[in-house]
């Protein structure tokens, strides 16, 4: 699984288009070496309005 997340996370790394929490979540969550993928995005693209916050990912519009 992780090959396809990957790919899908370089994509939007690339385009600037947000994945979706839900999507960065379960990476999140089942892939400890996907944090680093989605941390360096969430840097990258504050417009997305998601942070990790004491290992957790939170969205701010919730």
């Amino acid at each position: 699984m992780r090959p396809v997340r990957r790919e899908k996370l370089n994509r939007a790394a690339n385009s600037g288009e947000n994945p979706g929490f839900d999507f960065l979540q379960e990476c999140w969550s089942d892939d400890p070496a996907l944090q680093i993928v989605i941390k360096k995005l969430l840097a990258k693209f504050p417009q997305w309005r998601i942070v990790a916050v004491d290992g957790v990912l939170v969205d701010w519009e919730e």
